[in-house]
């Protein structure tokens, strides 16, 4: 081995001009899975009056989407590595397009929450593909960085935008329209996609683990149930305690189940690592509080105070305005300075929206919402940049994929159960009209909102890095090659970790 100091290459000008395209298609497809996680929030009042749905329907039509997003993202990277990277990015594009046509259609909440399922099934092909194709296109830390840095803003953004474009389009199309405007930039992305993005497979796939999958599903509908069904159905009653003992002897099961394996869908060796294990429940945290919010707060703009969804979603765009600056800010930072510094002010953001929630009233000034939305989305806006980078950067690039799947799956994780919990927290303490006792009812969940960004900053103290990226030099490059299976393919080597 060569003892000249390690050096890296500039890429050259054609090169860049050909990642850039990738970055962009691949932020397209995030862009359409992201914005379906949220847009349906401003609708659950018209989706109430038109199809009679019930509070719990109404967490369904949120939390379906979200949870089998979460039970099949670690298999859709399984699936990509064996049978094509590309193909199956382009069939999540079709299917996706499809159900969401769909959904527009759907007579009932039943159909509905069935078409919302499909959706999920198309989404979930498309996030870790499309982080593993970015993972493996940008090769210098550095570059690396700031992908990642643009494709977690606009993970931000299309979540903060949800509230905005659902409300725009419910107040002048429709309902309905929250779903059909999936379709063409869906068909666009899969057009594109042929021409740009080259079709790759591992080398060596990861056997298919059946067992652990439904293991994860029965983990995750039976304490989504639980929680969800439990105010109307009895916390007492037989099948919620059934539910809850479900998931917890199916989490048991899987923990011992996936030990044993040579290629688990839980690679339950990611986790010894504080900063991976740190990052992933900040994702669960930050996603709850987003999820939990943005459910509440619909409900109370429009169901309490009577604004219409376009004017509900207006409010919100003090929101979207931080999450659209500080996204890209926090790839900035995290290039500079690692990602601790995104960490802190994430928590502290989503801490005090939390705080500044725990007095709302039916009469509380629209004034005082707004340092709070701010609040909000500052917070949100440097989280997700900065547990992506913090997941998937240290990993040798043949783990990028599950490394990214994983994340991906906490974060739907934590979106279920932000919407189940503080949804069902607030909605079974209301007393009187709803107009006049949900303000009450809700400050307990706010205050577990306040809980979720307290324990990012928390965590981004104890478990993330002080480390400024740095280009890779032959060394390094030498000790990925050794454990490269495939991108995403989850190699059963060492994993490395850049020094602090």
């Amino acid at each position: 081995m060569s003892s000249t100091p390690a050096t890296t290459k500039p890429p050259e000008p054609s090169e860049l001009r050909r990642k850039w395209p990738i970055l962009a298609i691949c932020c397209t497809s995030l862009f359409i899975v992201g914005l379906d996680t949220t847009i349906v929030n401003l609708a659950l009042p018209s989706l109430q009056r038109d199809l009679h749905a019930s509070a719990s329907g109404l967490q369904w039509t949120v939390d379906a989407y979200t949870v089998v997003l979460a039970g099949l993202l670690l298999l859709s990277g399984s699936v990509a590595d064996r049978f094509g990277r590309r193909r199956t990015f382009q069939s999540g594009l079709l299917l996706f397009s499809l159900a969401s046509l769909l959904c527009g259609l759907a007579p009932d909440t039943g159909l509905l929450i069935v078409f919302r399922v499909l959706q999920a099934m198309g989404g979930a092909m498309l996030n870790p593909v499309a982080m593993s194709i970015i993972t493996n296109t940008f090769l210098d830390p550095r570059q690396r960085a700031r992908a990642i840095g643009i494709w977690g803003g606009v993970a931000g953004i299309s979540l903060a935008l949800g509230p905005v474009v659902g409300g725009t389009l419910v107040e002048t199309v429709g309902w309905r329209s929250i779903f059909w405007i999936n379709v063409p930039v869906g068909l666009a992305a899969l057009l594109l996609t042929v021409f740009f993005v080259p079709e790759s497979r591992a080398e060596h796939p990861r056997r298919f683990d059946p067992v652990g999958q439904v293991l994860v599903i029965v983990v995750l509908v039976a304490l989504t149930f639980g929680i969800i069904e439990g105010p109307a159905r009895g916390w007492g009653s037989a099948p919620i305690v059934g539910c809850f003992a479900a998931s917890a002897a199916a989490c048991a099961a899987l923990v011992g189940y996936e030990r044993r394996r040579h290629e688990p869908v839980l690679d339950l060796r990611f986790f010894a690592d504080v900063r991976f294990s740190g990052a992933i429940a900040s994702a669960v945290c930050g996603f709850a509080a987003l999820a939990g919010f943005l459910f509440l707060n619909s409900l109370f703009l429009q169901d309490v105070r009577g604004y219409s969804p376009l004017h509900a979603g207006l409010l919100t765009l003090p929101m979207a305005a931080m999450t659209l600056v500080c996204g890209p800010l926090a790839g900035r930072i995290i290039a500079a300075r690692g990602p601790r510094t995104a960490l802190i002010i994430a928590g502290a953001g989503t801490a005090g929206c939390g705080l500044l929630l725990l007095d709302l009233a039916a009469d509380t000034s629209v004034w005082y919402l707004m340092p709070a939305y701010v609040l909000f989305g500052a917070g949100f806006g440097m989280l997700d940049p900065a547990i992506t980078y913090t997941a998937v950067s240290g990993m040798p690039r043949a783990q990028a994929g599950v490394a990214s799947a994983l994340t991906s799956t906490c974060r739907q994780i934590g979106a279920t159960l932000g919407v189940a919990v503080l949804g069902s927290l607030s909605t079974a303490r209301v007393r009187g009209t709803f107009a006049s006792g949900f303000p009450r009812a809700s400050h307990i969940s706010w205050g577990v909102m306040a809980g979720c960004g307290a324990a990012v900053l928390v965590l981004a103290v104890l478990t993330s890095a002080r480390e400024r990226p740095r280009p890779a030099g032959p060394v390094e490059e030498e000790q990925d090659a050794a454990v490269r299976q495939a991108p995403g393919s989850g190699a059963t080597g060492p994993v490395r970790r850049p020094a602090p």
